[in-house]
């Protein structure tokens, strides 16, 4: 049944901060480098591409040599400021050794809530695709917080979100959300050894839910509970969603030859 995926064309990709970075902030260039690859095989093969990342501020806080995040908003947006910088820095580098010129799209909630922007956005992203350009997204965080008055939110508060509502109105076909575990568990595999994937899963419901521990890691923001959302979100709107081990690059050229990888969510 997996094999429907392989027909599938317009993919967004999103990677976390705990896959691009280690837990002292410093960029993991192997699985980095592991990444473009793959994402330049999709591209060669025709797929239209957009990768949503995260690790802003993980890597500025490598940059800087910093231990731990700082309390202040203000300080999380001025190391955002200078992670972006050297993340996108190292994305255009490695992604040109391929041939593929990167293209960088900052979002924030203001932006994909009004229709004039969002559409604006759009447009940008459908005519970067349309001269094979990688649109690499992510949230503006040196701009936005979570903390700003909900009349006027600014944060999407995770890039699981974000990435789902790219994936929405951008018409994607497919979002994959690469982990740092091998797909959606029936319990939380950290604590629970017995905890198994599951393959598929037709409909979210209340018992999805309840399967989720604290899955959050150290330098980034979202878990299981996160991707949960997303995936609702994404299936909600006619998108196949797939999480899988970010760890294996592999498993990203394997969910679009219809293997058997991570847990797949049939969309609604």
């Amino acid at each position: 049944m997996r094999k429907k995926l392989k027909e599938l064309n317009r993919i967004v990709i999103k990677v976390g901060t705990s896959t691009l970075t280690y837990d002292n902030g410093k960029i993991n260039l192997g699985l980095m480098e592991q990444l473009i690859r793959k994402v330049a095989d999709l591209m060669n093969k025709g797929k239209q591409v957009i990768l949503v990342t995260s690790g802003a501020i993980g890597v500025g806080m490598g940059k800087l040599n910093l231990e731990k995040k700082p309390e202040a908003i203000t300080e999380k947006q001025a190391i955002a400021s200078v992670g972006q910088c050297e993340l996108m820095h190292i994305y255009s580098k490695l992604f040109s050794e391929y041939g593929i010129v990167v293209g960088q799209i900052l979002l924030t909630r203001t932006i994909t809530d009004n229709e004039i922007t969002k559409k604006n956005a759009v447009n940008t992203i459908n005519s970067l695709l349309e001269k094979s350009i990688l649109p690499i997204v992510n949230e503006n965080d040196a701009i936005s917080t979570d903390e700003i008055d909900n009349i006027d939110k600014l944060a999407f508060g995770d890039n699981d979100t974000l990435s789902a509502i790219v994936a929405s109105i951008t018409k994607s076909e497919l979002l994959i959300l690469l982990s740092d575990i091998d797909g959606f568990y029936d319990g939380d595999p950290r604590t629970n050894d017995n905890a198994t994937v599951i393959k598929v899963i037709e409909k979210i419901d209340e018992k999805h839910h309840k399967y989720i521990g604290n899955s959050s890691s150290k330098m980034g923001t979202g878990g299981m509970h996160t991707k949960l959302i997303a995936a609702k979100i994404a299936t909600a709107n006619k998108i196949e969603v797939v999480i899988a081990n970010g760890n294996n690059m592999n498993n990203l050229l394997d969910i679009t030859e219809g293997r058997d990888v991570g847990t797949w969510f049939k969309k609604g």
